[in-house]
């Protein structure tokens, strides 16, 4: 493998929580969860131009320049083929942006105007805020998403009986407190976990059982999953990693009867008995795990209390 000098991502072990939010905006799935903390998979699979900054709200993540294997985009597309995920588009014409790195392909020349847009913005802040006089096209960004941004939503009480039976027209209200919901997007540390009930659900159970809100999520915190389709070990490090850090006073797994959705019932468990609080644990450590099967015609088919 050839080595260069040249700029990479650097992560700093000491502010990385492990809340995974750099993962997905990693075209090149270079980046993975290890042991609790953000990691480059292989050198070569990072090509340096900084996607993934913008997401990480610990500032864990910066570019420096060291003597490095050359990124290979080969190497890449094989990478996320065995990631079951769609390769970065194979690159088009060179361009120069004129940064002194000459001719980029399309890909690259698009992150760097997003880098070389940040650095500025970052530097002349006030300059932005006050200059811009009529709305313009919105500035490139770093991989930041703002749909992934932390809220929390607060819910007044409906009396019990206007909860069960809302006025006809009325839409019933949601029992979400929080955003993002997504395993992968919240943060490991998010104060919805703080002496939180919480619910893990399939993806599909809140389409299948039509009363998912209002049985299920009151008052409770919420995160989402595919156990099929999504990366398992993954969670199964992260939820550890929430588990260990937050205290959490029950957990609902809620999945759907197909074979495969188990894998969800699967992987809480192994995190909890990683983090120590399983069944095998303590009384004072262990989190009661409550499991709820609903099936694909949208009935609760199994209830078992931990």
């Amino acid at each position: 493998m050839t080595q260069q000098m040249r700029e990479i991502i650097r992560i700093d072990e000491e502010k990385c929580n492990g809340c995974g939010l750099c993962v997905p905006s990693c075209a090149e799935g270079a980046l993975q969860i290890i042991d609790g903390k953000a990691r480059i998979v292989k050198d070569s699979f990072c090509d340096g131009l900084g996607a993934c900054l913008g997401e990480c709200p610990q500032g864990a993540l910066s570019i420096e320049k060291r003597l490095t294997d050359a990124f290979d985009e080969e190497a890449v597309h094989e990478h996320m083929k065995t990631l079951g995920k769609a390769a970065p588009a194979a690159p088009a014409a060179s361009h120069d942006c004129g940064c002194g790195d000459g001719g980029h392909s399309h890909h690259a020349y698009h992150s760097h105007q997003g880098h070389h847009a940040a650095q500025a913005a970052a530097a002349t802040p006030a300059v932005a805020a006050t200059t811009a006089t009529a709305p313009a096209a919105e500035p490139p960004r770093m991989g930041g998403c703002p749909g992934s941004a932390l809220r929390m939503m607060q819910r007044e009480k409906a009396a019990p009986a206007q909860a069960a039976t809302p006025a006809q027209g009325a839409e019933r209200p949601s029992e979400l407190t929080h955003w993002p919901v997504q395993l992968k997007l919240v943060p490991v540390q998010a104060p919805f976990f703080e002496d939180a009930r919480l619910v893990v659900a399939a993806d599909c159970a809140a389409f299948a059982y039509a009363d998912f809100h209002q049985r299920f999520l009151q008052g409770k915190s919420l995160v989402i999953a595919c156990p099929k389709l999504d990366d398992i070990a993954f969670y199964r490090q992260k939820l550890t990693q929430i588990f260990r850090q937050n205290r959490i006073r029950s957990i609902d797994v809620i999945h759907m009867e197909v074979p495969c959705c188990t894998g969800l019932v699967h992987v809480v468990q192994e995190a909890l008995n990683d983090a120590g609080r399983g069944a095998q644990a303590d009384a004072g450590l262990r989190i009661p795990l409550n499991l709820v099967k609903i099936g694909i015609a949208g009935q609760v088919l199994a209830e078992q209390k931990g």
